[in-house]
């Protein structure tokens, strides 16, 4: 039988033709994305030209298609919407009930474990706003309690609870890239079947705030990995799971956790949006450790639109929910001290250029838990950088430290720190100094 002729994908010309980007542009984008998430893509305009005939790339480059044309265009475009097969969306999505929560987060892990390319898309620019939108208009629901085969008591929540320590501990030491798959494994194997296990309303509500602990854990580690689309995934389930549980707190830190990402990646308005509806849940905790946090994440995002006034207006009310006293927090909000305090200050005045100001709090973060590996890292990056426009023997000197630590880690985050560090540096590249560093510098970028 003669073959059927492809048909003309008409969508992704028309939008194509709404962004006013040339066929080379989409092309170049695509594969700058797939960079991103460690996949080796070589297309060219004559692949676009092949799109645009019928031609439909494996997954997951659908994904990043319609990742590029919703920048491009400055609103959401579905794999769908550009004529190609979508990836597992399901998984993107805040599920309207518990129940369907349970399964949703399984098939999560469940896909992950199995390194399925449907899960490798970038960054979702409706993700979030869609999910913060069902978050805060979702009625409270009965619930939940279930029936199944396994009998599910304190016990099973408090295994998982010590597990998530364990890695949580791991993750701050190694950094989210070590042990991101153990940790997926152990979700798949053992808090799934718990899940559909049997329990009270009461017990229910502990497990879905213990799962949804764990899977933020999760999604934390892929954006350690700038897996985006990843983490973006396991944040948004980790946040259905804490609505399920009624737990408020852990909601806040879900939310604040987005916006660090959304900072992160440039999506800096989307951060101060984020930010805001974690205030509304902290304030419903009286944890002021908590308020500070997302006061100081919206400061981030102001910081990163170059907005200096509604930065200090942030800050001033991060550093006056700080210095409140805090009822009995809870074990996973127990990193917030004066010294992450500082961190995060320091990095508002790093989006603002502020060398000075960034110096100044960078070193006081460095006052902090010598059990926190990458953030200490992170924080020397800081600093050195701080450095490096007017101090490059000084910048080189903090950054060897940092390059020690960052030979343990893990953490594409830290490559990323490390990699603007040299930026600055390349003003004094004829120091012997500051070549010399350069070149260890990039020995690391390149084992990674």
């Amino acid at each position: 039988m003669p073959r059927t002729p492809k048909q003309p994908n008409t969508q992704l010309a028309q939008l194509l033709d709404e962004s006013g980007m040339p066929a080379k542009g989409l092309a170049r984008r695509v594969v700058s994305r797939g960079d991103e998430l460690g996949l080796s893509l070589s297309y060219d305009h004559n692949s676009v030209r092949r799109w645009l005939e019928g031609e439909r790339p494996q997954q997951p480059v659908p994904a990043l298609i319609s990742g590029v044309l919703s920048e491009a265009l400055g609103r959401p475009v579905s794999p769908q919407e550009c004529g190609l097969p979508g990836g597992d969306e399901r998984t993107l999505e805040f599920p309207l009930s518990w129940t369907t929560g349970i399964s949703t987060a399984g098939q999560l892990y469940r896909a992950d474990v199995e390194r399925r390319r449907v899960l490798l898309g970038g960054y979702s620019p409706a993700a979030y706003p869609s999910a913060t939108t069902r978050w805060l208009t979702h009625p409270p629901s009965p619930g939940p309690a279930h029936r199944g085969r396994t009998r599910v008591g304190r016990p099973e929540i408090a295994a998982i609870r010590q597990m998530t320590r364990a890695f949580r501990d791991l993750d701050n030491r190694v950094g989210g890239g070590r042990i991101r798959s153990t940790v997926v494994q152990y979700l798949d194997a053992n808090v799934t079947p718990l899940l559909h296990g049997t329990y009270t309303e009461e017990i229910g509500r502990e497990l879905f705030s213990a799962a949804a602990e764990l899977t933020k854990a999760v999604g934390w580690m892929a954006y350690d990995c700038e897996q985006h689309g990843l983490a973006q995934r396991y944040l948004v389930q980790a946040l259905r799971m804490a609505k399920t549980a009624q737990d408020d707190g852990l909601c806040a830190e879900i939310l604040a956790a987005m916006g660090h990402q959304a900072t992160y990646i440039g999506r800096s308005a989307e951060a101060v949006d984020l930010a805001r509806a974690a205030q509304s849940a902290a304030t419903r905790t009286g944890l002021t450790a908590l308020m500070a946090e997302c006061h100081l994440i919206e400061a981030h995002g102001h910081a990163g639109l170059s907005d200096h006034r509604a930065t200090s207006v942030s800050l001033g009310a991060g550093v006056k929910a700080f210095e409140a006293e805090d009822p009995d927090p809870p074990e996973w909000l127990a990193y917030f001290d004066e010294a992450y305090l500082a961190a995060k200050v320091a990095h508002c005045f790093l989006a603002l250029n502020d060398d000075t100001q960034t110096a100044a709090y960078a070193e006081r973060s460095l006052e902090m838990n010598t059990d926190y590996v990458r953030g200490r890292t992170f924080n020397l990056l800081m600093l050195a950088t701080a450095h490096a426009p007017n101090e490059p023997e000084e910048a080189v000197r903090i950054g060897g430290q940092a390059l020690d630590l960052v030979e343990g880690l893990q953490s594409r985050r830290a490559l990323s720190y490390l990699r603007g560090l040299g930026h600055r540096l390349r003003a004094h590249e004829s120091s012997p100094a500051v070549e010399e560093f350069t070149v260890r510098a990039r020995e690391a970028v390149t084992r990674e």
